[in-house]
């Protein structure tokens, strides 16, 4: 959780709120069919819904006020993955920031699989 102190109080930002932003930004870009969530039990990755997207989303904090994102997505195939991949790194730094006001250091993306 990032703490912001001010004259008229203490705003809280929880790691739900940066899991539900990074979901959202990363799904939109193209050739991304969703995120992804590897299973403890049979250890295959599965496709995750909308409500539980930000299990495939992980978040680190610093002592900056700063955090580093992983996600793990799955995409489509044909989809030119260095490409795709520095799209959604762009897009969640910024839709992050723009969003909370916190600089977001690294955004590392992890393709889990790939749809035919």
């Amino acid at each position: 959780m990032i703490q912001f102190k001010s004259e008229q109080g203490e705003i809280s930002i929880s790691s739900a709120v940066f899991s539900n932003i990074t979901g959202i930004a990363a799904t939109n870009c193209f050739g991304v069919k969703g995120m992804a969530f590897r299973s403890m039990t049979d250890g295959l990755v599965h496709l995750l819904r909308r409500e539980a997207m930000s299990k495939g989303v992980s978040i680190t904090y610093h002592d900056d006020n700063s955090i580093s994102i992983e996600l793990h997505i799955i995409v489509e195939n044909g989809v030119n993955l260095p490409a795709a991949c520095q799209s959604i790194m762009n897009e969640v730094r910024y839709v992050v920031t723009k969003n909370t006001g916190v600089t977001v250091k690294a955004v590392d993306v992890c393709v889990d699989s790939m749809t035919l």
